[in-house]
């Protein structure tokens, strides 16, 4: 048989696709927040971001923003990138939505400006990047609200804090006070004990008791 017999390279050529490298990353995953809250009037950005064994050709990839007022209501398209960033939805959001992501970052954010209460509701990102053929979601929950939680006054936790801080301190103090009298009072007490002990043990002109004779 000849070298170049094709038949001969059929065992090498199988063993080269089973040998061929494979993407060690696991299947594209979408992330983004479960929930935002944005302030009435103000701008906030839809972050989603991806990952992906392979890097990202603008002419196959894939990205859809839908809109819904409520987890059963009907998806309305906000946003698609098709070769480029297409704002679909005028009507309801008018100039206001502005792709914010970075396709070279895996980042297929957008900014929603002049937030109003009419907005709320569910924003679905969905990601395809082909060769992968898995189509990654995730899904925001946005919350609008009039204003701004207001900051919590610590005043009262110092205050309370110091009050219990220096009660305790006098209590410690009043405790090793009596400790200390305790200690006082016992030490002349034995004191006394031993004096008296020592004047048993001698006459009353100060010379020692000889015992009797």
């Amino acid at each position: 048989m000849s070298p170049r017999d094709p038949r001969l390279w059929l065992p090498a050529l199988a063993l080269g696709v089973l040998l061929a490298p494979v993407p060690s990353c696991l299947a594209m995953e979408v992330t983004a927040p479960a929930t935002i809250h944005a302030l009435n009037g103000s701008s906030v950005r839809l972050a989603c971001t991806f990952n992906s064994c392979y890097r990202v050709a603008e002419k196959q990839f894939s990205l859809n923003w839908t809109y819904q007022e409520c987890e059963n209501c009907s998806e309305l398209m906000l946003l698609q990138f098709k070769s480029k960033v297409v704002p679909v939805e005028q009507n309801r959001f008018g100039n206001r939505v502005k792709f914010t992501g970075n396709l070279a970052k895996y980042d297929v954010s957008f900014t929603l400006h002049d937030v109003q209460l009419a907005d709320e509701g569910f924003y679905n990102c969905y990601v395809l990047n082909p060769p992968d053929r898995h189509k990654g979601h995730a899904q925001i929950d946005l919350r609008v609200i009039t204003e701004e939680p207001p900051e919590r006054d610590s005043t009262v936790a110092v205050i309370v804090g110091a009050s219990v801080g220096g009660f305790l301190a006098m209590v410690i103090l009043a405790l090793v006070v009596v400790k200390c009298l305790r200690r006082r009072k016992q030490q002349k007490l034995n004191t006394e004990d031993q004096k008296t002990e020592e004047e048993g043990k001698t006459d009353g002109e100060g010379n020692p008791d000889e015992g009797p004779k």
